[in-house]
């Protein structure tokens, strides 16, 4: 049991046979009244956000989510095929369950995907990764880093702005929350 004075972004729990992660989290002590905590939930299963308000002190079971690294192999038909790092069992995982994780993935990386109760609810990737640009409009000489910025095409068909003087063939470093450009590798 955990006790919602003790939430912590991405601290898992158990509500309604399902397991929850806190997004965001807040307390509240009111000048009249109980203290309270409201908190951002997202589904692990089904990736809804929903905001919840407990009381203070209230107490929720603890969701055990069993973290595993595994290597990121190949695509084919649809299915990501995934291979566990420590036993070498291989799994596959459709684009639904992958989710947003499909925007970055190399092959032969390695991610955390999170299993509850034998389920994949979760792929945790890296902060950053390093993809190449594939396709973007040619840099011109003069252009600055504040000067403005322009669509690049990644090698994983991911598409980001950039500044105005990154050209083909060049390495990004990419933030896998936002999305977005950091700087060149």
């Amino acid at each position: 049991m955990i006790s919602v004075n003790d939430f912590r972004t991405g601290v898992t729990v158990e509500i309604d046979n399902d397991v929850w992660s806190v997004v965001d989290f807040q307390h509240v002590k009111p000048g009249k009244g109980a203290a309270f905590v409201r908190a951002k939930l997202k589904n692990g299963r089904t990736g809804a956000v929903v905001e919840r308000t407990f009381n203070a002190g209230e107490k929720l079971p603890k969701a055990h989510v069993d973290r595993r690294e595994m290597q990121y192999l190949y695509m084919s038909d649809g299915m990501y095929n995934l291979m566990d790092n420590e036993n070498y069992e291989q799994i596959e995982l459709s684009a639904e369950q992958m989710g947003d994780a499909t925007k970055f993935l190399k092959e032969n990386m390695n991610i955390a995907v999170m299993f509850f109760q034998g389920t994949v609810i979760g792929i945790d990737l890296p902060m950053s990764v390093e993809l190449t640009v594939v396709e973007t409009d040619p840099g011109v000489r003069g252009d600055t880093a504040t000067g403005g910025n322009k669509p690049a095409k990644l090698e994983t068909g991911h598409i980001v702005r950039v500044p105005l003087f990154i050209n083909i063939g060049e390495v990004l470093r990419i933030d896998t929350r936002t999305g977005d450009y950091i700087e060149r590798a």
